[in-house]
């Protein structure tokens, strides 16, 4: 009896051994469930490192045209994003700085914008931030949209006296920190102060607003001739500073020392944003020593100005020269010529391509005798599907959310749907 006993005992002893093992084995299985969970929410923080980017412009023009009391003013907004996410897109580039302006009432860098249709009527209620609310809630990520340089043409008058450009322009030491040329105005690129006023103004907005990005468009320098003293812009700074860079090259160090700077403030302000460029499609027009001043080659090879660049090849497939030879600015050869940068870059700086829905339906022959934009509804389509065939393209971004009600453009978004959603 005492030996059956003795051997119970030892059974039921390894037996609580064996599940105390096994519950042990368990625990660290959950563990390190745990873990994976709470690593794939990091990774997943924004939509542009979790999958390929798909982002609308919605512009100046698009924030006229919302309604003015705060209700319609959100159930609109609302529609915008439902509109965009349909359409299997995933971010909204949306206009924060379109003219030295504003709008978002947080923002004090600039003035409230005249298009932004709420600012009399509810002076209390901040449609930035509801934007940004009801894209986050839709699943979009939200990058705010800046124009840097670009001040306005006639509509000079009607900016508050207290803006910062109104006391420039008043005082008679910083007068040329706005410059006028050919009717347009612009910060001036080589001002030391409107650099740092415009990298405190991006850092306002990542401190204030939970944005995903920041954008910059394509507004740079301005076409100039330095032979022509009306046409000469900030060659008076050059000759002043004294360096010894051509002004070429210095002119292309304002704007890279800009980018720079932002690169810098929008990470140090929300680490997991990106910021951006959005440049013209030639690079040849990149380069030029007459006109943007972007030095390219050096933000593409090196990681600290920008996170992606997205080239706006808004032209057809079919674009052609005078003498009927397919011409530069086509989509396929600015579209390689951009993946032949990027394979030649070895940065991490992604490339995305900026598609031009407006042209959908419109007479735009670029060099044929019937546009190819009014034979076809599945360009855009098309254009994706040779991006995508690069392995070199990382998203896309549509030009505009005004155009989506139009009746060829929602031809054009169908087809291009069936690319987005079908993945």
């Amino acid at each position: 009896m005492k030996m059956k006993k003795k051997w119970f005992g030892g059974l039921i002893g390894k037996l609580i051994a064996v599940l105390l093992i096994m519950n042990m084995l368990v625990s660290l299985q959950v563990y390190a469930a745990v873990k994976s969970v709470k690593r794939s929410v990091t990774v997943q923080s924004t939509a542009v490192e979790q999958k390929e980017l798909r982002g609308v412009w919605f512009s100046y023009i698009d924030w006229s045209e919302m309604p003015s009391d705060v209700e319609s003013f959100k159930k609109r907004a609302d529609q915008v994003m439902t509109d965009i996410k349909n359409r299997g897109m995933n971010a909204i580039f949306c206009h924060v700085h379109s003219h030295s302006d504003s709008y978002g009432q947080k923002l004090k860098s600039f003035p409230l914008s005249k298009f932004m249709v709420t600012k009399d009527s509810n002076p209390n209620f901040d449609p930035l931030e509801y934007m940004i609310e009801s894209a986050h809630k839709h699943g979009l990520s939200f990058h705010a949209w800046v124009n840097p340089y670009r001040v306005t043409n006639s509509m000079m008058k009607e900016i508050p006296e207290g803006s910062i450009v109104k006391q420039w322009m008043n005082d008679p030491s910083k007068q040329r920190n706005v410059l006028l040329h050919e009717g347009n105005y612009y910060l001036n690129p080589s001002s030391a102060e409107v650099r740092n006023y415009l990298v405190n103004s991006i850092s306002e907005i990542c401190k204030n607003y939970a944005v995903d990005g920041v954008q910059f468009d394509d507004y740079f320098y301005p076409s100039l001739n330095d032979s022509d003293s009306a046409k000469s812009f900030d060659k008076a700074e050059y000759d002043a500073s004294g360096s010894s860079l051509g002004i070429t090259q210095w002119r292309r160090e304002n704007v890279s020392m800009l980018v720079k700077d932002v690169y810098k403030a929008v990470h140090e302000a929300r680490p997991q944003a990106v910021f951006g460029i959005s440049p013209v499609a030639l690079l040849s027009n990149l380069r030029s020593d007459k006109s943007y001043f972007v030095d390219i080659d050096k933000w593409m090879a090196s990681n600290e100005y920008i996170d992606y660049i997205m080239p706006q090849l808004y032209h057809g497939f079919e674009a052609k020269t005078k003498t009927g030879v397919l011409a530069p600015h086509s989509y396929i050869n600015c579209l390689n010529s951009w993946v032949d940068l990027k394979k030649k870059s070895n940065s991490n700086v992604k490339l995305y391509i900026g598609l031009g829905l407006y042209r959908a339906g419109k007479n735009i022959k670029d060099g044929n005798s019937v546009s190819e934009w009014l034979r076809y509804n599945d360009i855009l389509l098309r254009q994706v599907k040779a991006a995508r065939e690069t392995g070199e393209v990382s998203g896309f971004g549509i030009f505009a959310y005004q155009n989506f009600r139009e009746a060829p453009a929602a031809l054009e978004l169908d087809n291009l749907q069936t690319a987005f959603t079908n993945q």
